[in-house]
Formats: C-alpha cells, sequence, structure tokens
C-alpha cells in the first residue's frame, strides 16, 4: 500500500503528549519513529530472553532483530510503542493484509505485564484500523502462547482457526475482531 494511503497516526491512549502534562507513570501509545528502533529492539530482546525456554531456535532468531532488521520490517507496516516515564514497554505492528489489518510482533516487557500495556496498545490498533475503513483485525498466536490468546479474548476477539504445525512445527492459532 502506497505511504500516502496510510492510516494517521495513533492518538495517545494516556492523553495530553507534552511530557509536563502526562502524570508520572501515565501510559502513552503513539507511532514510533526510526529513533525509536534501538528500544523496541532491546525490548523485544529482552522479552525473548524471559520466553526462550523451548523455543525453536530458528523462531527465537527471527524475534530478536537487529536494528537494521527491524528497519526493513517497518516497510508497509505501522509500528505503535507503549511508553511510561519514556521507556518504551510494549510494542505492536499493523499492516494491511488482503483488506483487513492484520496485528505483527506484539510485545510487552515482562516487567509491566498485566498493566494495561497489551490493551491498550490493541485499542491502538482498532482505532488504527476504523480510521482506514478495514472491516476487521486479526493476529496469528503461536499455541504456547496461552497468555496471549487469552488476552486476545478479552479484547474481543474470536478464535477462528488453528493450524497444526504452522510455524517451525508449532501449532498457531488465529483470532479475528470484526469491526
Amino acid at each position: 500500500m502506497a505511504q500516502g494511503n496510510r492510516p494517521e497516526p495513533a492518538a495517545s491512549a494516556a492523553g495530553p503528549s507534552s511530557a509536563p502534562e502526562r502524570a508520572a507513570g501515565a501510559l502513552l501509545v503513539e507511532r514510533i519513529t526510526h529513533q525509536d528502533v534501538p528500544a523496541v529492539c532491546a525490548l523485544y530482546k529482552k522479552v525473548l530472553d524471559a520466553e526462550a525456554s523451548g523455543l525453536p531456535t530458528p523462531i527465537a532468531k527471527s524475534w530478536q532483530p537487529t536494528p537494521l532488521e527491524f528497519t526493513s520490517w517497518m516497510e508497509g507496516v505501522t509500528y505503535f510503542a507503549a511508553r511510561r516515564d519514556g521507556r518504551v514497554v510494549g510494542v505492536v505492528g499493523c499492516e494491511t493484509v488482503d483488506g483487513s489489518a492484520h496485528l505483527v510482533r506484539l510485545a510487552v516487557d515482562p516487567e509491566a505485564r498485566r498493566q494495561g500495556v497489551a490493551t491498550a496498545l490493541l485499542q491502538t490498533t482498532l482505532d488504527w484500523a476504523r480510521r482506514a475503513s478495514l472491516p476487521a483485525v486479526w493476529a496469528d498466536v503461536l499455541d504456547r502462547f496461552r497468555p496471549a490468546a487469552a488476552l486476545f479474548r478479552h479484547a474481543g476477539f474470536s478464535e477462528v482457526g488453528l493450524l497444526h504445525k504452522r510455524c517451525f512445527h508449532e501449532d498457531v492459532r488465529f483470532f479475528e475482531r470484526v469491526l
């Protein structure tokens, strides 16, 4: 899709974006910039280090991008970061695939989980998809990540499919939310 057809950046999930007006500890969700790439890569590494046990090596390697690799991921994908006190604590990407929004590479800092970070990121992606007049948002989740599946269900997504041995011999669950 041409860049000119991309939806506008997300509004803050935590209110005004100027630092003096934000309360300490407030969560801010906004579109990332190239300056955020090192922090986003560090977050992916931290999340993977916390989750890596038993994860197939090719998956683990593919989920730890270098800044150059992540910059290439940004082509055609809109990424949003959740920040608390200026620190990136969550990230998610959104891309348009066959007329619907596909969520990619959702990650939340293990120290910031169960604090509304993923929910705020999902809400931002739903708003992004609505502004783009997309009819649905979908995501795919490795079956082993049960908390992620619970998050999508909690956010109003329906489980619409399961592919066995889809990703490096891992089962993958598909979730969709019709807008």
